[in-house]
């Protein structure tokens, strides 16, 4: 049944659209961190749904949610008054830390990022922004066009003008061998000099992890060092937080929060995990700047009352259960026993991370040279020991990614890094 879904697939899909593993999954059903395959399989889920179930598959709380508001109303458009959507956007701009805080909902972290470069560019009157290497976000046109990972971005055209900023990947780079403070140091210089040949522009837009680059992140506070600057000249800063928000980091809410010294980014950008698997994205700005344009404008889809009330049910069980506490915790001993399994690997590169957001850089052994074989073979023998993990990393790289829902319990990290540990040893 599988082979024949899968040539169906292959007969009215694009070419594009990736599938994992040599003999891709049809998962058919999840409960809690787990989920099943149509020939009854079961695994341990730590990829999610690319961060996005980020509570538990089938939480009651969220399927009662859905339920009870579709036996009312389903959708409406924005043209109407939405109770849950106006409830939600309520807790989203006290949670964000902006002041003054407008709420914008979409269907997705593409389309949130597209809203906000129209919103900054609109701003600021300038089409130029300043992304990271490494970046990624979104499949948008526009997106793509500033996304700094050749291996997701599938043209160079684009409406607006890209410069690219050193500083995502701490341990790559012509600054990799400096301490923290001199690599911050030396990256502010580097954005300064950019910015002396260059007309103004418009928003530096960053992700405070850097989700399909493979997990990496500057040393914090340079998002901080960086913001010192881009105010002087009146430039924006954009947290894209859609793999980074809700607690996944575990010691923040929000991951601009390790770089939070200068206050609140001026525009941030969520999606994935609020909805626990349904389809929310979202901006919240300050008033002028989400209030700046001077045109109309609705959403069909982005608020509609399914998802908000998704949403709002979602939120409140990974509040009142602290679920990033539960991330600091479990990923934390996680982490851990993940780098000293990593110690006897000589294919492991890095073990890196953060909450339950860590990354497993592959290498040839004894190189800094990126071994995509290998990281798939991993994922194929993770999956043989009923294990689903993601992969990452831009064109120099490959890791893989470990994302659990953030209610992982101590005995599920620690089954999930016993079957990560034999496929990593089964490297030849």
């Amino acid at each position: 049944m599988t082979n024949d879904l899968l040539g169906r697939h292959r007969a009215v899909l694009p070419d594009w659209l990736a599938l994992y593993y040599e003999e891709p999954l049809e998962l058919t059903h999840g409960e809690g961190r787990h989920v099943w395959d149509a020939q009854g399989n079961r695994y341990l889920d730590f990829f999610g749904g690319i961060l996005t179930t980020i509570t538990a598959h089938a939480l009651p709380e969220v399927t009662k949610a859905v339920s009870e508001q579709a036996g009312r109303i389903i959708h409406s458009s924005t043209l109407y008054l939405n109770r849950p959507m106006v409830e939600l956007a309520e807790r989203i701009a006290q949670l964000s830390g902006i002041p003054d805080a407008r709420v914008f909902f979409t269907t997705s972290g593409t389309e949130a990022n597209d809203t906000a470069l129209l919103l900054a560019t609109a701003y600021r009157r300038s089409n130029t922004i300043l992304a990271m290497r490494n970046s990624y976000h979104g499949r948008s046109f526009s997106a793509v066009g500033i996304t700094g990972n050749s291996g997701w971005s599938p043209t160079s055209l684009s409406p607006l003008q890209t410069l690219y900023v050193h500083g995502g990947v701490r341990t790559r780079g012509p600054f990799a061998s400096l301490s923290d403070d001199a690599y911050i140091a030396a990256c502010v210089d580097d954005l300064k000099d950019l910015l002396g040949h260059t007309r103004p522009p418009a928003a530096l837009i960053a992700e405070p992890v850097q989700g399909v680059g493979g997990f990496t992140a500057p040393p914090d506070g340079l998002y901080a060092a960086f913001r010192e600057v881009l105010h002087e000249r009146g430039i924006l800063w954009i947290a894209d937080e859609v793999q980074t928000g809700w607690g996944r980091t575990g010691e923040h809410f929000w991951g601009w929060q390790a770089h939070g010294r200068n206050g609140p980014p001026d525009i941030m950008t969520f999606a994935k995990g609020i909805g626990n698997g349904m389809s929310i994205g979202g901006v919240v700005a300050r008033s002028e700047i989400m209030n700046c344009l001077d045109s109309n404008s609705i959403s069909t889809f982005g608020g509609t009352q399914i998802t908000m009330a998704a949403g709002l049910a979602n939120l409140n069980y990974l509040l009142e259960h602290d679920l990033q506490g539960n991330a600091r915790r479990v990923g934390g001993l996680l982490i851990e026993r993940l780098r000293a399994v990593a110690a006897h690997v000589p294919a492991v590169r890095e073990v890196r991370g953060r909450g339950l957001m860590i990354g497993i850089e592959i290498t040839k052994p004894g190189t800094d040279e990126a071994d995509p074989q290998t990281a798939a073979a991993v994922l194929e023998a993770a999956r043989e020991g009923g294990l689903l993990i993601g992969k990452g990393g831009g064109h120099n790289t490959s890791s893989l990614r470990v994302a659990p829902p953030l209610s992982l319990n101590v005995a599920e990290a620690e089954e999930g890094a016993a079957i990560l540990e034999n496929a990593l040893r089964s490297i030849p």
